[in-house]
């Protein structure tokens, strides 16, 4: 992860400090509850429960190390007043795909709160950047994986 600032919104910032307190706090315990457990039922050369509980805690101080690393870096990022003129990093953004006719509606965050399921794309993905700084009624074509994304920006929110 490179060191330069990582865009946050206020509450993705507040989520990522919950989870690492709840890694530290409780995760971490747990995991080595489990790992002390695994020792107690003897040879641990042959112990899946020893090998899954060492691979939890590889993971868990993995993603510790992770969110230390995002949270010490990050920056708070406050919609600008620009009366949703214009797509801006926090804008909720409705597009319609003028291949299919779909309307989608998007959050535009910085990269470590991105998460498409919940439709928040990040500023620095294909869709997101081509958007960045359009206004209503604005055409974008978008190269995507899959080839030309074409979208009509219909509201900015």
């Amino acid at each position: 992860m490179a060191s330069s600032e990582i865009l946050l919104t206020k509450e993705g910032l507040e989520k990522l400090e919950k989870e690492l307190d709840f890694l530290k706090s409780v995760k971490r315990k747990q995991v080595a509850s489990r790992i002390k457990e695994a020792i107690s039922y003897g040879d641990i050369a042959e112990n899946s429960e020893y090998e899954n509980a060492k691979n939890e805690q590889a993971f868990v101080e993995g993603r510790i190390v992770t969110l230390e690393k995002i949270l010490r870096h990050a920056r708070i990022f406050e919609k600008s007043d620009h009366n949703n003129r214009y797509v801006a990093l926090g804008s909720t953004v409705t597009i319609k795909d003028l291949d299919t006719g779909e309307d989608y509606k998007y959050t535009i965050v910085g990269t470590a709160e991105a998460d498409p399921r919940a439709n928040k794309i990040s500023n620095e993905s294909p869709v997101g950047s081509s958007i960045l700084g359009m206004e209503v009624g604005q055409e974008v074509e978008v190269n995507v994986p899959g080839g030309i994304f074409r979208c009509k920006i219909l509201g900015i929110s």
